[in-house]
């Protein structure tokens, strides 16, 4: 394959606001480093869109939000795909590799809830929505007598379903809310204490083919190393414990300001009962090796069948 610049770039994106606004992100960026360049959004509706209805292990986890675009980045019909890297499988497919983590943002959960500002504040009984595992095992956890509700959709249609008093409350990423410029629809951000956010929260990821070297080297220019550094940390502990939307996992990489790094990581049973913790520290050179451990840690600490129902 050549190894000259492009003058052209597909981006592969959902057709979600919040993805759009990601993949927007990624284009202006890339036309900050290469004024030149042209670079065309192709949006791709992946089966998570379409299926709404169930929760995401019951129709095969979170590459259903990445299949689609992976397919059409093997098949040339993109250059590049931008992802929330959270929603990335832990294992990519063959040929294809993260070629750039931009620069996170903040990671936490945000509570949306019509009277209150804190989980513990809910009435006894309340219903709260949410399609991921990972908030509802965390949730129960801290609140056993709330019940959860599956709810799936855009942050649009979450929010909605706050404000019309289907729910209670439910959680959202405070980076999405960001991106969408609706930050103050939040009832507050929760501390990490509190909801340990999901592995890569925060982060976009772009993915290319590994063997298209001048996209390569072009996104190498994007990558944020502080970022990238720790996304690897989370997502070598997911690896080990073969992390899936069937799995309740939480975890959170951060750079201290001696440039050393901290991960805590969670493993929890769906309804809360089970929460095991760890936590490692050490040069952002060992981040794999950090995820890694802290992985097996918690796999040797599970009892069983936790990790093989999910």
């Amino acid at each position: 394959m050549s190894d000259l610049p492009q003058a052209s770039l597909r981006i592969g994106s959902r057709g979600s606001p919040l993805a759009l606004a990601q993949a927007e992100e990624t284009k202006r960026r890339l036309l900050a480093l290469r004024p030149g360049l042209a670079v065309e959004i192709v949006v791709i509706r992946t089966t998570g869109d379409r299926v709404r209805d169930r929760p995401l292990a019951e129709v095969g986890g979170k590459g259903l939000f990445t299949k689609e675009l992976e397919e059409a980045l093997l098949g040339g019909g993109i250059d590049l795909a931008v992802h929330s890297c959270k929603d990335m499988p832990t294992w990519l497919p063959d040929g294809l590799c993260i070629g750039a983590i931009l620069p996170r943002v903040d990671p936490r959960d945000a509570l949306i809830a019509r009277e209150v500002t804190r989980l513990a504040d809910l009435p006894a009984g309340a219903v709260v929505g949410t399609a991921s595992l990972r908030r509802q095992a965390q949730i129960l956890h801290l609140r056993p007598d709330v019940t959860v509700l599956t709810l799936r959709g855009n942050v649009g249609t979450r929010l909605d379903k706050v404000a019309s008093g289907a729910v209670a409350a439910t959680l959202l990423a405070r980076a999405g809310l960001e991106r969408l410029g609706l930050l103050d629809k939040a009832s507050a951000v929760l501390s990490t204490d509190e909801m340990l956010p999901a592995a890569a929260q925060g982060a976009i990821a772009i993915e290319c083919r590994a063997g298209d070297e001048p996209t390569r080297n072009l996104l190498g220019a994007l990558n944020h190393p502080a970022s990238a550094d720790c996304v690897s940390a989370e997502r070598a502990m997911l690896a080990v414990l073969e992390g899936s939307c069937r799995t309740p996992i939480a975890g959170l990489a951060e750079i201290d300001g001696g440039g050393r790094i901290a991960l805590r990581a969670l493993l929890l049973s769906p309804d809360g009962k089970i929460a095991l913790a760890t936590r490692r520290e050490g040069t952002p050179e060992d981040a794999v090796r950090l995820g890694e451990d802290a992985g097996e840690e918690l796999k040797r600490r599970a009892p069983s069948g936790l990790l093989a129902s999910g």
